[in-house]
């Protein structure tokens, strides 16, 4: 790859980062290997029709949009009144250091392509959630406000045997006061342990000049369950990756997308489920508004391994144009290697339904106020999904304030 590193981002400067929050040799020599890595690594890679590649990920230029000693962000974090602990990565180093060192890169390969690298080597935001054996915890909120050019933000969750957590990420961004580009980029990795359940939901809505990376995964133990709900509705450019791994005998997954958008948004989603466990269970579903000039473009794969046997999976996809210039593609796949299983997967790409608008107009309803209910009837499916009331009542609120 002939991607080079910017002068801003150097060994001096990842070792920089690293004293600044006094962070054990372990974590420094990972940052450091990441940076190495670097050089050889390719960008993630993304959908290409005939003629055409969907998402220029290339096009990012670290040059202008890293500035990795100068992130700064505006942090709220809550937990509720129970035993769960949600720290920042300084104190979580202080107080859980083998905690942090067993689970953190452990779900999400440090070395895995140049974006996720990027970030393991400059991220100075970040969130330990430990959840420990027996615990049940909900309401654990985490939110961050991007202050500056850049941030590269690390949310690490570890749930101890036989205990829930339901977590709320928020990222949000007010317009920037300087000419240019930003740049947001976030790990997750959520480390569960047997028979332990967890939730997590993100929302996101960033400014508008805003480049966003963020790659959520999850890998199950017996009897565990990871699930993700995801709403998208800021940024100018968003490349969104969750995924799960189901290791474990008889775990489940659901992976929840929403995202909307206008003017000139790009969204470009990604869900990945692998069956490796017998009587696993898996469901994707996602749906998508885009208007005006925006783009999106969603693949989904369901991977059957050889001995996931009895296994259970179904993917569902759909987005709606509301303008003539608007674009978008849905490539769903499933991958079976094993013949014990029930599985599925559609994706529809449409507009909304004329005889649907002209039933609605022809009864005395405007035609705007028309067409933005039929585009909330949309998103129903979906909602009824998530779990989290507050994540369900904020999307519906900033789906509508967008309508209007």
């Amino acid at each position: 790859m002939s991607t080079q590193l910017p002068a801003s981002i150097s060994e001096e400067t990842v070792r920089q980062l690293s004293a600044e929050r006094d962070e054990p040799e372990w974590l420094l020599e990972t940052r450091l290997d990441a940076l190495a890595a670097l050089s050889d690594l390719d960008f993630p890679d993304v959908i290409q029709t005939p003629g055409r590649k969907w998402t220029d990920l290339e096009q990012l230029d670290f040059e202008e949009l890293a500035d990795p000693l100068a992130q700064t962000e505006e942090r709220d974090l809550v937990s509720p009144e129970s035993d769960v602990e949600v720290l920042s990565f300084t104190d979580a180093l202080d107080s859980h250091e083998e905690v942090v060192r067993d689970s953190f890169g452990s779900v999400i390969d440090p070395e895995r392509d140049y974006l996720t690298a990027l970030s393991v080597a400059l991220f100075s935001s970040g969130t330990l959630v430990y959840v420990p054996e027996g615990v049940d915890a909900e309401d654990v909120k985490i939110r961050t406000r991007m202050e500056g050019r850049s941030l590269f933000n690390h949310t690490l969750v570890v749930s101890e045997a036989s205990s829930s957590v339901t977590i709320l990420e928020r990222q949000s961004s007010e317009p920037y006061d300087e000419e240019g580009m930003r740049y947001y980029s976030g790990l997750v990795e959520i480390d569960p342990g047997e028979n332990s359940y967890v939730q997590y939901g993100a929302l996101q809505n960033l400014s508008e000049e805003t480049y966003n990376y963020t790659l959520k995964r999850g890998i199950t133990d017996t009897y565990s369950t990871v699930n993700f709900i995801e709403g998208n509705l800021g940024s100018r450019l968003t490349r969104s990756d969750i995924e799960t791994e189901l290791n474990g005998d008889s775990s489940e997954t659901k992976i929840v997308g929403a995202f909307y958008g206008h003017d000139d948004q790009h969204f470009d989603i990604d869900a990945r489920v692998w069956h490796r466990a017998e009587n696993t269970t898996a469901d994707l579903v996602t749906r998508g508004v885009i208007d005006d000039h925006a783009r999106s473009v969603y693949e989904g794969v369901q991977d059957v391994g050889r001995d996931a046997w009895n296994t259970s999976s179904y993917q569902r996809e759909n987005t709606l144009m509301l303008s003539d210039e608007s674009e978008a593609d849905a490539s769903p796949k499933l991958i079976i290697n094993n013949h014990d299983t029930e599985a599925s997967h559609s994706a529809t790409v449409g507009q909304v339904d004329k005889e649907d608008l002209f039933y609605m107009t022809s009864r005395g309803i405007p035609h705007l106020t028309a067409r933005n209910m039929l585009v909330e009837g949309f998103y129903v499916p979906v909602l009824e999904e998530i779990e989290v009331d507050e994540l369900r009542d904020d999307l519906e609120e900033l789906i509508a304030a967008r309508l209007r």
